[in-house]
């Protein structure tokens, strides 16, 4: 009977072991840096993101120039003339206020041009780990640049380079 018993959870444990799961890891910061055309995307979005910023600075400076002259005038100013100062001024920081949202925001232009500059390079990685886990046997692949819990993992499931080969870069 005991013989029964450890037979049986033997075979389990055996069973139990060759159902485990295979990891990789990928580290999809050494990847992206490995390619150029990654770079030159952020390169270009970082000019534009430059060159917006310079626009709305350029308003700001403008309402806060409109602020000073309304500060300076405003004891010489009649009612009707403080009121359209301060209606030229609101709408100057207004305008601001929408160049920012317009370039800046969740739905802005920064926004549309890094989806159509970073997203196409993501899948073309996504697609070649999908392709590299699944000739491999792997059962699941982890990103170790974003596994922030991540304390130690073994290099040599790193599977990093070859997803570079699968992309047609060397490194």
């Amino acid at each position: 009977m005991k013989r029964f018993i450890l037979s049986t959870v033997l075979f389990i444990a055996c069973m139990m072991t060759a159902n485990a799961q295979r990891f990789a890891l990928i580290d999809m910061e050494y990847i992206l840096k490995q390619i150029p055309a990654y770079e030159q995307a952020n390169q270009q979005l970082e000019a534009l993101s430059k060159q917006y910023q310079s626009e709305i600075e350029a308003k700001t400076a403008e309402a806060k120039k409109l602020y000073e002259s309304y500060q300076k005038d405003a004891e010489s100013l009649t009612a009707a003339q403080k009121t359209a100062r301060e209606e030229a001024i609101v709408g100057k920081e207004k305008e601001a206020a929408e160049l920012r949202k317009n370039y800046f925001g969740p739905e802005g232009t920064i926004m549309k041009k890094r989806q159509e500059l970073i997203t196409p390079i993501q899948d073309a990685i996504y697609n070649a780990v999908k392709e590299v886990a699944t000739q491999a046997g792997y059962d699941v692949v982890l990103d170790r640049a974003s596994a922030q819990s991540m304390i130690f993992a073994s290099p040599r499931i790193d599977i990093s380079n070859e997803i570079l080969s699968k992309l047609g870069y060397s490194n």
